[in-house]
């Protein structure tokens, strides 16, 4: 049975039903909660500086790892986005990366925002215990399951683990000074 503006039980979600999710109590307090705890304003001021972190050390990453980078062997591995010929990649490739890196940090303070009552410890020491959880639930999957599916040297990939890594704990250590 439907309860107006609510989703029915059943898989009869309909466009109504999204559109009117606006409405429902359940997102108006989840609205008013980000918009008292954290401004949206801090929201995208962390996906920037998400942004600008990850860059830079992709940036490091990429030029200590090169080799992997140039390696024929290893072509048909990377997207025709970054790689669409021989060369370094095209400006779109880094345009993207900004635009996803930006989203990548706005849901990161998000996430934070909603389960940060729950987390040990005060001010940056419960920032950079967010990030390590992140690590744990977005890195160390990754990373796994990019040695079973893709043919990348483990050398490479344990990189961009400890890439990950770096970024998720200097990213949640920001936002929870941000946030204090």
């Amino acid at each position: 049975m439907k309860e107006k503006g609510r989703w029915s039980s059943g898989y009869d979600a309909t466009l109504t039903n999204i559109f009117q999710m606006g409405r429902n109590r359940e997102f108006e307090s989840l609205s008013a909660h980000l918009s008292d705890k954290m401004k949206i304003w801090k929201i995208i001021v962390v996906g920037i500086v998400y942004a600008i972190i990850a860059q830079v050390f992709h940036i490091v990453e990429a030029y200590a790892t090169m080799d992997f980078y140039k390696d024929p062997a290893y072509f048909s591995v990377w997207s025709k986005i970054m790689m669409p010929g021989k060369g370094a990649p095209p400006n779109e490739f880094y345009y993207y990366s900004i635009v996803f890196s930006i989203i990548t940090g706005i849901i990161f303070a998000v996430v934070y925002e909603t389960i940060k009552k729950g987390l040990p410890g005060e001010s940056i020491r419960k920032g950079v215990y967010y990030g390590f959880l992140v690590f744990l639930i977005s890195g160390i999957p990754f990373f796994l399951t990019m040695y079973l599916l893709i043919n990348l040297p483990t050398t490479l990939l344990i990189v961009w683990l400890a890439d990950s890594l770096i970024i998720y704990l200097i990213v949640g250590a920001i936002i929870a000074w941000l946030n204090k």
